[in-house]
């Protein structure tokens, strides 16, 4: 690896870092109001299409099980989701958001279109929000493959 590739991965690393507290920062600001925390958000936000295992919710964002387990029980607990029996894995139940769980959401959303649309112009209009998020997609999508190599054993090769 060549010392511009390495200072490339570690600029992109403490930019993706710097990013990930400063989304996590406005979203605290913007979940408060709903009562709800960036980490509630984030989980009752992944179960609103359709009720995840807690497993699944990990994978989707990308961090542990054992930290989504206390949120949603937290969620559970305050009754903004609820545990409801999964089909296909009898032990690893489903968390369903409630309707006090999609209503502290929708609390969410004017806060969250007006973060959009700032975000939008400072990025100079919606032709480069969009690639924007391409790029990231693209970065996520290259770093599981990478990250996968890393699962893999060493070859004896």
């Amino acid at each position: 690896m060549s010392r511009e590739q390495q200072d490339a991965l570690s600029r992109t690393a403490l930019g993706v870092f710097r990013l990930n507290g400063q989304f996590l920062a406005v979203s605290e600001k913007l979940a408060e109001p709903a009562g709800l925390t960036a980490a509630w958000w984030q989980v009752l936000g992944a179960v609103l299409p359709e009720p995840l295992p807690v497993a699944g919710i990990a994978r989707v964002m990308g961090i542990t099980r054992q930290s989504v387990q206390r949120v949603a029980d937290l969620l559970v607990r305050e009754g903004l989701a609820a545990y409801e029996p999964n089909p296909a894995h009898r032990r690893a139940k489903l968390l369903a958001p409630t309707e006090a769980g999609r209503a502290a959401v929708r609390r969410i959303d004017p806060g969250h279109a007006e973060l959009a649309a700032l975000l939008m112009r400072e990025l100079g209009g919606q032709e480069a929000f969009d690639e924007t998020v391409r790029v990231l997609e693209r970065l996520s999508a290259a770093m599981d493959t990478v990250h996968a190599s890393y699962q893999e054993p060493p070859s004896d090769g």
